[in-house]
């Protein structure tokens, strides 16, 4: 892992679910409640934390290869309807994420976010936190090929104008680092989320920090 505080960047690609909201509860529960729908075995709670950052036709093929395509798409509209309309679980931002955001922007960052979500689902947490505002733009997993491939990357790089050089991902996946790597910029790794520190610095990120408060010393 190699420490660099002194580059500057133009522009942070967060990655959403458990790098700014802590969502895995809700994540968890609603994969339980769609396998329990549609009457197959859950495959427990680990075994889902450790595919959250993929989106979820990605998720299922790593969780549930054995299944028809039939089943895994039932599985898939079952979730949605339970994270989107049915589930009270409740998600909250990480402590200090929207003044953070916020001082990122005056700090004159540009801000944009990678994540698994579907869009309807980002766009469901962006209207509830009302953080919108902040982002110059997003991609989602049903809009280009899920983490760890390079291509919301490199969505957001060709619409932002940034060079790879000038631009980092921080996330709190193993996936999120590996996209990063394979779009060639720079990765922040955060281990307040679902991945271990372990396994996030085995794949070399520049640096891995414990809590949202580090992640704002880290570019202030």
């Amino acid at each position: 892992m190699t420490l660099d505080k002194s580059k500057n960047y133009d522009l942070i690609i967060f990655d959403w679910d458990g790098t700014l909201m802590d969502s895995e509860s809700k994540i968890i529960n609603c994969f339980r409640k769609a396998a329990e729908d549609i009457e197959i075995v859950y495959p427990g709670d680990e075994s889902v934390r450790n595919i959250i950052g993929l989106g979820l036709k990605e998720a299922l093929a790593v969780l549930m290869p054995n299944y028809s395509n039939t089943i895994q798409q039932q599985l898939v509209d079952r979730y949605r309807e339970h994270f989107l309309y049915l589930d009270d679980t409740e998600m909250l931002l990480f402590e200090g994420v929207e003044k953070g955001l916020r001082q990122l922007q005056s700090d004159d960052y540009s801000l944009a976010i990678a994540t698994g979500k579907a869009r309807i689902g980002l766009d469901k947490v962006l209207e509830h936190t009302q953080l919108r505002e902040h982002f110059v733009t997003s991609r989602c997993a049903d809009e280009a090929k899920s983490k760890p491939h390079p291509r919301m990357v490199l969505d957001i790089l060709t619409e932002t104008g940034v060079t790879a050089d000038r631009a980092i991902v921080v996330g709190d996946t193993t996936y999120d680092i590996e996209m990063a790597h394979r779009a060639n910029t720079d990765a922040l790794a955060v281990c307040y989320g679902v991945h271990q520190r372990e396994k996030l610095i085995a794949q070399q990120p520049i640096d891995c920090v414990d809590d949202f408060a580090a992640v704002l010393q880290w570019f202030l």
